[in-house]
């Protein structure tokens, strides 16, 4: 019983390699805030947990963040058949992508072109493309990674703000290069990948405890054949994508719509009461993410020293015209080393509206064709949502205005 944790009268240390193996429960320092304890995850029908602690000690949230994205990239690799990562901060993905390589254009706009065995990878290609997507939304955030951690995605994980890594596994050098994170306390946890949950879960609200059968629904291509628009071209591409948007939605807090473009998650739009608001904030997240990736972004004349982080910070700004005008005269100069010309929103209309072939999933019904608007603006010719609404008329109408082609699941994939 040595190697095993029963339960901690004193807050558990970070742990290193070696430290700890199986557990049965393992006590956070507090729940979701600092004024909620005691704290701890366990099994309740008293077996070992699931997971391997390498390094660091992951707290609440880490952990709610960390068995929701690893569900999604184990599923993901499941249906696609390709290595997956995601990006998670509080309980919601930032995005979620396939190991494909990238584009030149992309790699530069991820800040990973300066990486020359990136092609090599599969899944670094992956992470590269998941933390890249959104990287404000990303900074801190928790990874997951279908397969072990190999020595380039752990290269490129080192170099980001992140809280914590989960994987079915990690290279003896990838291991000890994620362990020099933070000190040394990085969060490294490893999962098994053949534990399955019990299918019935529990949570309690207000001391009242809730129970229901686990979503153990399939996502996969059979989804997408009642197709409902005149436009019935659905190729493999926009198919990847809409399973990638699907199982993206399926582990994001709910009400949302996620944006899939190229293998990969490009606007989730997450959390949100009215579903107009879900298309609206991911349709901007993608526009983003195509705007980072046009020559006036790709160009822009940093200064040295200017910080991954602060890059990101001022593209954003430049991008989407935020608090700060990175543009004007006494502002410029803390970034780059000559001004740089704003990009005008005539500009910035004109590159989007190059754009197609962008696909959309929603994890409910689309009340009104307002969202088809919106999403044919990012560029949408591909959508699947559950269908169902008194104005599924209007919005097949919508779309095939457009030309799009759009599929009714019939499965509605609410999560909180």
């Amino acid at each position: 019983m040595a190697n095993k944790i029963l339960c901690y009268r004193k807050e558990a240390p970070a742990l290193s390699i070696g430290t700890v193996r199986k557990m049965k429960e393992f006590e956070l320092k507090y729940g979701c805030n600092p004024n909620q304890k005691p704290a701890k995850i366990f099994m309740a029908n008293g077996s070992d947990l699931p997971i391997e602690i390498l390094c660091g000690k992951p707290g609440y949230i880490n952990f709610l963040d960390a068995f929701n994205s690893w569900q999604l990239v184990k599923e993901l690799k499941e249906a696609t058949g390709l290595p997956c990562a995601t990006s998670f901060k509080h309980v919601s993905p930032t995005s979620a992508a396939v190991g494909i390589k990238l584009s030149e254009k992309l790699k530069k706009a991820c800040f990973v072109d300066d990486v020359p065995q990136l092609d090599d990878s599969p899944l670094a290609c992956a992470y590269a493309r998941a933390r890249g997507t959104d990287r404000m939304c990303s900074f801190g955030d928790w990874v997951a990674l279908s397969d072990v951690c190999d020595v380039t995605t752990a290269k490129l994980l080192k170099r980001e703000v992140s809280d914590g890594v989960i994987a079915p596994g990690y290279e003896p050098e990838a291991l000890e290069i994620l362990k020099t994170k933070r000190k040394g306390n990085y969060n490294i946890v490893k999962i098994d990948p053949d534990y399955v949950p019990d299918p019935i879960e529990h949570k309690q609200v207000f001391g009242v405890t809730f129970e229901q059968g686990r979503n153990n629904f399939k996502i996969d291509r059979s989804l997408l054949t009642n197709i409902v628009t005149e436009n019935k071209n659905l190729p493999e591409e926009a198919v990847r994508d809409l399973i990638i948007s699907l199982i993206t939605l399926k582990y994001t807090q709910s009400n949302s719509v996620c944006f899939a473009y190229d293998g990969q998650a490009i606007g989730v739009g997450a959390g949100q009461q009215s579903r107009i608001h879900c298309t609206r904030l991911a349709g901007s997240k993608a526009d983003t993410w195509f705007l980072r990736q046009c020559d006036k972004v790709l160009n822009l004349p940093f200064k040295d020293g200017i910080g991954r982080p602060d890059r990101d910070n001022v593209i954003d700004g430049y991008i989407n015209k935020n608090e700060e005008d990175v543009c004007a005269d006494g502002i410029w100069q803390k970034y780059f080393t000559t001004q740089p010309e704003p990009l005008t929103a005539e500009e910035a209309r004109a590159y989007l509206d190059t754009i197609t072939g962008v696909s959309l999933g929603s994890d409910a019904f689309f009340p009104f064709d307002d969202n088809i608007e919106r999403a044919h603006r990012s560029g949408v010719m591909y959508v699947a949502e559950p269908g169902g609404s008194i104005r599924d008329d209007v919005c097949i109408e919508r779309c095939n205005k457009y030309g799009m082609v759009m599929a009714f699941t019939g499965m509605r994939l609410f999560h909180h």
